[in-house]
């Protein structure tokens, strides 16, 4: 099954359209996006346990006429609204809110009413500014995805695979040099600009210099 990490397919939830006004209306509540995302427990990991990691919803609307992009999400906390944009993907980053949840703030969209959403999350690995860095510092996210799935996410971490690599994504084709002690090893990504690497336990213990031509623009974390 391809995951981007693609989890939103495995636990996936259609949440209907609320009735209201035809240009934009009550969604759900925050508090439901965050228990279904796990926000609240992911937050709770001791930082040194999800440093690398980052954490998206996913809402993709079923009718695949709509794009993410049109989802016009909106959180509502009293007189405050805080949009909540989509990618082309349908991901949001998320970050716990505490204030929302106190407040019991509530997500609106400007779907049309009926319209469904399919909600799940997605996993990226935290990227350093520069185009250089320590192998461990990006590669080291995928023990650490897999350790904070299976207390995150409790007894449906059996459903879910253990991940393995880290899709590194470009606007351009791009190059990586790994300089490790037995020579340097070269990559080059395909012909959608993407480059997979696969976990290399080996690498992880000798912690090489990563060399790139540009810094990729997003890191998915893939099974």
């Amino acid at each position: 099954m391809k995951k981007s990490l693609c989890i939103p397919l495995m636990f996936a939830f259609l949440l209907p359209a609320l009735p209201g006004h035809a240009a934009e209306r009550e969604w759900i509540p925050y508090r439901k996006l965050v228990d279904i995302v796990k926000v609240d427990k992911f937050d709770a990991l001791p930082p040194a346990e999800r440093d690398k990691v980052i954490l998206y919803a996913k809402l993709v609307p079923v009718n695949k006429a709509i794009s993410p992009l049109d989802a016009g999400l909106v959180v509502v906390d009293g007189a405050s609204r805080t949009p909540m944009p989509l990618d082309a993907g349908g991901r949001a980053r998320m970050v716990l809110n505490k204030q929302w949840l106190a407040d019991d703030a509530q997500i609106w969209t400007s779907l049309p009413k009926g319209e469904k959403m399919r909600m799940g999350f997605d996993l990226g690995a935290v990227l350093p500014e520069t185009t250089q860095w320590r192998y461990a510092t990006v590669m080291g996210a995928i023990p650490q995805t897999n350790a904070a799935i299976g207390k995150v996410a409790g007894m449906l971490s059996l459903f879910v695979p253990t991940m393995k690599s880290v899709i590194f994504k470009f606007d351009k084709p791009a190059q990586l040099t790994i300089k490790t002690a037995a020579g340097d090893k070269h990559y080059v990504s395909d012909a959608r600009n993407h480059l997979k690497l696969n976990l290399d336990e080996g690498l992880l213990k000798e912690n090489p210099m990563m060399e790139w031509s540009a810094r990729p623009l997003e890191a998915e974390i893939d099974d």
